[in-house]
């Protein structure tokens, strides 16, 4: 009797086990009938990038063997959000949607794209009508009060953080207040508005600058440019860290190998890559440090808080900065020494 009980007792769990190990082994490698999904940061319309974007995502679909799905969305969070929620497997992003990604998504950074005229990364842009009579940030914030301010999305590195950082912490101006209006807008929109002088002033970037060149060729000659920034890293691609780990090897190996024929050049020139590089999370040490350096002008300028309370603030930002500071050091230095080791 106690035999019988056992062997009815033990054969669920038996059959349990070998369920539960089934499912493992499944969650080993991605499924062949589970499509990959893919997000897009929304820089211009979806229906642009939607056609700049398949034959990549095609490309990629036959060399890994399964579906390649975009995900679009018409801002930055979404795209986040949705990596967040495992709503998609890897994206591509700028340098602080990335940082969000990572620190707030699951996310990691395992590549980055390598431009097609070869520079090392891309700057932001402040722009105005041909016909605007200012010329210089001086005199944009001096004329602020009348003014409309087309500001990037506020995920966005270009758009939104470097010029957030450079143009206005640095000069302890506060853009939602200063300017007589204040919209967000993706790049091809800010660029736009202020060709079609519906804007005084945006943010926008050299890349989406190089592509309106090409797509409305009449709308950038009614730019101006008064403002560039430093240079901005190269964007990151970012997967969620629970990916399998054979999808990730897949996932590396199809974007380091990718850009090396001519049919992928051309697949990725409306893109204005030329191939991607290896990367990591350390990509993003010199855009903390900027969103640090921001937040300590803020602080800094903010007469609200009392004395004590100022101090310690800015005394745990500076400790942040100059442990960031250090982290960067001993990545230069050991970036120097394996060149040097290959030369």
């Amino acid at each position: 009797m106690i035999s019988s009980l056992l062997r009815r007792t033990a054969l669920p769990l038996i059959a349990g086990l070998g369920l539960l190990g089934a499912t493992l082994a499944a969650g080993s490698a991605q499924a062949a009938d589970e499509p990959l999904r893919f997000g897009i940061i929304s820089t211009e319309s979806s229906t642009n990038q939607a056609t700049q974007w398949q034959p990549f995502l095609d490309d990629m679909s036959e060399a890994l063997g399964v579906k390649v799905e975009p995900f679009f969305a018409t801002d930055y969070a979404a795209v986040i959000q949705a990596m967040r929620f495992d709503k998609i497997d890897l994206a591509w992003y700028g340098n602080k949607s990335a940082m969000e990604a990572v620190d707030r998504a699951g996310g990691e950074i395992f590549a980055q794209t390598v431009a097609a005229n070869g520079a090392p990364g891309y700057w932001s842009l402040l722009i105005v009508n041909k016909d605007s009579p200012y010329n210089s940030v001086q005199d944009i914030l001096a004329n602020a009060s009348k003014l409309t301010f087309g500001n990037g999305d506020p995920n966005s590195t270009s758009g939104y953080l470097v010029p957030g950082y450079y143009i206005f912490a640095k000069n302890h101006v506060d853009p939602n207040t200063a300017f007589k209006r204040t919209l967000n807008a993706n790049h091809e929109t800010n660029a736009l508005t202020v060709a079609n002088g519906q804007v005084d002033v945006a943010t926008f970037n050299t890349e989406s600058m190089e592509r309106l060149e090409l797509t409305h060729p009449d709308k950038a000659a009614q730019l101006k440019v008064i403002w560039k920034s430093p240079l901005i890293p190269s964007d990151p691609l970012v997967w969620r860290t629970n990916l399998p780990q054979q999808t990730k090897d897949e996932l590396r190996q199809f974007f380091l190998d990718y850009g090396e024929t001519a049919e992928q050049k051309q697949v990725l020139e409306p893109l204005q890559w030329s191939g991607f590089a290896a990367s990591d999370n350390d990509q993003l040490l010199p855009i903390r440090q900027l969103e640090l350096f921001k937040q300590r002008a803020q602080v800094a300028a903010d007469d609200s808080l009392d004395t004590d309370a100022k101090q310690q603030q800015l005394a745990d930002l500076d400790a942040r900065l100059e442990s960031l500071n250090q982290r960067l050091e001993a990545r230069d230095k050991q970036a120097d020494s394996t060149t040097a080791m290959v030369d």
